[in-house]
């Protein structure tokens, strides 16, 4: 149920069928020299897409924007800030509570720390506050990236690199512009530096020479499923 293809007729009686909710989070981000901007976004949006298929849930639009902090000063990065997600967060829950939801599965494209925390931090409030909520605040690269990363050669991928690229290919490979070279931040940990390009210039952690379309089917299957399963828990009694 897409709820922007929807009347709010069709809303109020489709509460009958369920009262789940789903919001993807996604961000405006550097992904090396050959994925949009979009990456984040376009990957858990339409691995929604597919889960909607099989099961019964409203699906909202996407919050394009999240917090960005090591990509930040690369070109194309648009972020915001932890208090602007919180606050972003916590409002769309609490307004489509009333509308009568109470299931909602906060899930995100975009795994940075500072960015999870700021949904998570808004969730622990919202289920504090609001009386019969079930909420799921997480991100495909936190719970099965055990199962992700065994698709990929790669030791060590993250961002732009042989997973995300494989995504990609399969969802959108018109959008796909030729491969970045294998690449790692250098970042002088634990020091937090300004200049975060001297010592990440081109945006990947990974190797997308290694990304195929093949690879990019198995892991939207298995974001699909994972979807799936989140769902099936937070309608079941039984999971709390």
């Amino acid at each position: 149920m897409i709820i922007e293809e929807i009347t709010m007729s069709e809303f109020q009686e489709k509460l009958k069928e369920s009262r789940t909710i789903i919001f993807p989070f996604g961000t405006i981000e550097e992904h090396g020299s050959h994925l949009p901007l979009n990456t984040d976004t376009l990957i858990i949006q339409r691995a929604l897409l597919e889960a909607e298929k099989k099961r019964r849930f409203f699906l909202a639009p996407p919050v394009y924007y999240g917090v960005c902090t090591t990509t930040s000063p690369h070109p194309g990065t648009i972020g915001i800030t932890p208090p602007t997600l919180r606050r972003l967060t916590y409002d769309l829950v609490v307004d489509s509570y009333k509308k009568g939801l109470r299931n909602f599965l906060l899930l995100s494209g975009h795994g940075g720390g500072m960015h999870m925390s700021a949904m998570k931090e808004s969730a622990e409030r919202l289920v504090d506050e609001l009386d019969d909520i079930r909420i799921v605040t997480s991100s495909p690269y936190e719970l099965i990236w055990k199962e992700l990363s065994e698709i990929t050669e790669t030791e060590n991928d993250s961002h732009a690199g042989e997973l995300e690229t494989s995504l990609v290919l399969a969802l959108e490979p018109e959008l796909v512009k030729g491969r970045a070279e294998e690449e790692y931040p250098s970042l002088p940990r634990p020091f937090i530096v300004k200049d975060k390009i001297k010592y990440w210039p081109g945006g990947v952690w990974g190797n997308p020479q290694k990304a195929t379309k093949e690879k990019g089917e198995k892991a939207l299957q298995i974001i699909v499923d994972w979807i799936i399963d989140l769902v099936d828990r937070i309608e079941d009694d039984s999971s709390f």
